[in-house]
């Protein structure tokens, strides 16, 4: 066989079979969501646990508020690791609450307890739906921002957990739109922090919670498009006014819901 003929078979041969890196939708940053995309039938693995790849090739991730070191991502047989840059959190001081609700009393131990199980169940579901991939909304119309997430919370002076959301002011009863669509897999009225609460799945473990609200519109296991009317906001739970406070997870690792608004 001629050599040019054989070396252009080889070309082809090395073409067909070229791996394909893996691209990346989102920045390296405490706090972020990632979605990945890759071959049609690739194992990933993040920081060595395998994660959920679409039939198309999609997956999804999440960087925690505070790691500080590389976050490797294994696409087959090939490696890939990411720097994780850091950010600095601001400090934010909320006076006037009600002194059971900065330190509850025992009695509502084992109420939290109860309640903060339903969360967790709901942020574990880990399905097939790929909402996560589309572009999320704002769930307000003008909404000003007065929360951001992972600022330090000091509460009538007692410092607490560091802020996971994003906090919108708006006035009592105005319409909350659906971020994104996905099916409801939390409707809770009166939880003791987070008061009329709703948590949505996404699917690959993405979810989106809707806090502090005053009426709610939707059940457990009810489909929900993008731009619907979910509830109005409202001041339940911890709160010491009207507002909303959006939460972005995968699975148990909180994230800064900023982060699929810039998207």
């Amino acid at each position: 066989m001629d050599c040019k003929i054989i070396k252009y078979a080889l070309v082809i041969f090395f073409i067909n079979f070229k791996v394909i890196a893996a691209e990346f939708q989102g920045k390296f940053i405490q706090g972020h969501f990632i979605i990945g995309k890759t071959s049609p039938g690739t194992k990933i693995l993040i920081d060595k646990k395998k994660v959920k790849v679409s039939k198309d090739g999609y997956f999804a991730f999440g960087i925690g508020k505070d790691r500080k070191y590389d976050i490797i991502i294994t696409e087959g047989n090939n490696k890939i690791i990411k720097k994780i840059q850091k950010r600095k959190y601001k400090i934010q001081r909320i006076d006037g609450l009600p002194k059971k609700k900065v330190t509850p009393p025992k009695e509502v131990y084992d109420r939290i307890k109860k309640e903060n199980l339903l969360i967790a169940n709901a942020r574990e579901i880990n399905s097939d739906l790929q909402f996560f991939k589309d572009k999320f909304i704002m769930p307000l119309n003008d909404a000003i921002i007065t929360g951001v997430y992972g600022s330090q919370r000091i509460l009538n002076g007692i410092p607490k957990w560091p802020h996971y959301g994003l906090d919108f002011a708006g006035k009592a009863g105005t319409p909350i739109k659906a971020m994104n669509s996905g099916i409801t897999t939390l409707a809770e009225k009166d939880l003791f922090y987070t008061g009329a609460t709703l948590i949505f799945d996404h699917g690959h473990g993405v979810s989106t919670l809707y806090m502090h609200m005053d009426e709610i519109f939707v059940s457990v296991g009810d489909h929900v498009k993008k731009g619907d009317i979910i509830g109005t906001v409202g001041s339940s739970g911890r709160s010491t006014g009207p507002h909303l406070d959006i939460r972005l997870n995968w699975f148990g690792e909180r994230l800064d819901p900023q982060s699929i608004l810039d998207n």
